[in-house]
């Protein structure tokens, strides 16, 4: 097989939550490039409209449908309209997440069990639903976990205070591990994806007050971009990751070796 058709994702589809815009919509217009059908999927019904014209705008065959990953029940309901949409499920891009800002000692206790719901429970919901009914039975497909840079260490206080952010991000890295081990052996690859500080709806304020710092601790000298997680999603997606799996990367301008 020649290197060219080792990324080519035609005749697949992805799935990817928290992909009406941010780092799921960079990553939903990477992989559609490369020739998958996309379904997103998001709270919010006029983000998605806007973000599904956007990718049909590029050519791209794009699903959108307002789901609540964190809500008990959501992912049977997700996946089922997928399924009567496009017929199957090759490539699940576990994107959508939330975050906290507190001191430790005045972390709000429903704060807490918010994060912990949609970053943990609700993407590992949604992993077994497509899973057990589309990956395991036809022996092969791909999972891409984003994490962060804060499921691999703490962050300094002056920038990011977050422990729950911190705990469920940092339990996803090692789910995606243990999700490999379980599953490599059945034709389905796990790896994680490790932004470190990327523009976003959810980064900017925190961009915005530590920026100095942040170039400063950055040996790239500047935040992620909107291609940055374009060819490491692709990668992670395509048969040219076949024999990488259980990895969590970090893509974060080499903050994270210093």
């Amino acid at each position: 097989m020649g290197v060219r058709q080792l990324f080519e994702l035609g005749g697949r589809v992805a799935l990817i939550t928290g992909g009406s815009r941010g780092l799921g919509l960079q990553i939903a217009e990477a992989l559609g490039e490369m020739g998958a059908r996309i379904a997103i999927t998001a709270r919010k019904q006029d983000e998605l409209d806007r973000a599904q014209a956007q990718l049909q705008a590029l050519g791209i065959e794009v699903l959108a449908v307002s789901s609540d990953v964190a809500r008990p029940g959501s992912a049977a309901a997700l996946v089922d309209t997928v399924l009567a949409h496009y017929g199957q499920i090759d490539i699940l891009v576990n994107n959508a997440g939330a975050t906290w800002g507190a001191a430790a000692e005045d972390h709000p206790a429903e704060a807490w069990t918010k994060v912990i719901d949609l970053n943990l429970n609700g993407l590992f919901a949604l992993t077994q639903e497509v899973a057990r009914r589309c990956l395991l039975p036809q022996g092969k497909g791909r999972i891409i976990n984003v994490s962060s840079v804060a499921g691999l260490g703490a962050s300094p206080p002056e920038v990011l205070r977050a422990a729950a952010y911190h705990a469920s991000k940092g339990a996803v890295v090692n789910l995606t591990r243990a999700l490999a081990a379980e599953w490599g052996g059945r034709g389905i690859t796990v790896n994680g994806i490790c932004p470190g500080f990327f523009h976003s709806k959810m980064a900017d304020k925190i961009i915005e007050r530590s920026h100095e710092l942040l170039t400063r601790l950055t040996p790239r000298g500047q935040m992620g971009g909107e291609e940055d997680l374009k060819g490491l999603a692709v990668l992670l997606a395509s048969d040219a990751s076949a024999h990488i799996n259980g990895q969590n990367i970090a893509v974060d301008g080499g903050m994270s070796v210093l």
